[in-house]
């Protein structure tokens, strides 16, 4: 199975994400560069591929996240589509992946900031640690469990977009959003978690 169509990957890889974030300045993370090689797996045992389901929210206790899911598609130049920049900010599933626990790299963005609003929704995303849960909420009534295997600050130029949208022979998640230092009004850098399914349940 192969996670989404040749061409979605192809114009995705050739897209930089998330490039206006737009807003606020964000604090500059110190977590290690893309190595060119995919993350380490997460200890224990994945969890067998789950049913194509739409997420429809998403949980993070460490960092305070408990957010609704849009769903993105592409925008007009081809690149993957940001949630729209709102008051009540929200993350967005790339339509194109997989959903949360189906076999393959699933992918979730956010904003780090809103504009005049302030923090976006993935404002602490690079707190995030190894071991740490993340909960999708499905539309058929699933909770689907990953547990970060990785955190990483790449620049936008430096994309490694076949880690990130690349096949994969388990039930994987991607969070995605902008880090680094101010360009504009946007960011040079984006922020990646890498997750692995573990568990499911209502």
């Amino acid at each position: 199975m192969t996670p989404f169509s040749r061409r979605a990957f192809a114009t995705a890889a050739a897209a930089s994400l998330l490039a206006g974030c737009g807003g606020h300045p964000a604090r500059r993370t110190t977590a290690a560069p893309s190595s060119g090689r995919r993350p380490p797996p997460t200890p224990g045992k994945a969890a067998r591929p789950l049913g194509r389901s739409v997420p429809v929210g998403l949980r993070i206790p460490a960092i305070g996240v408990d957010t609704p899911v849009i769903r993105l598609g592409l925008a007009p130049d081809g690149s993957v589509a940001v949630p729209p920049v709102t008051a009540h900010d929200r993350a967005g599933w790339y339509r194109h992946s997989p959903t949360p626990g189906q076999l393959g790299p699933s992918v979730i963005l956010g904003h780090v900031t809103v504009g005049a609003y302030g923090d976006g929704v993935f404002r602490h995303l690079a707190r995030l640690r190894r071991g740490d849960r993340v909960e999708a909420r499905l539309e058929n009534g699933t909770a689907a469990q990953f547990d970060v295997s990785a955190v990483r600050t790449v620049a936008k130029a430096d994309f490694p977009a076949d880690e990130v949208y690349g096949n994969v022979d388990r039930p994987e998640l991607r969070l995605i959003t902008c880090g680094g230092p101010r360009s504009g009004d946007g960011y040079l850098d984006n922020v990646i978690v890498f997750a692995t399914l573990t568990s499911a349940g209502p």
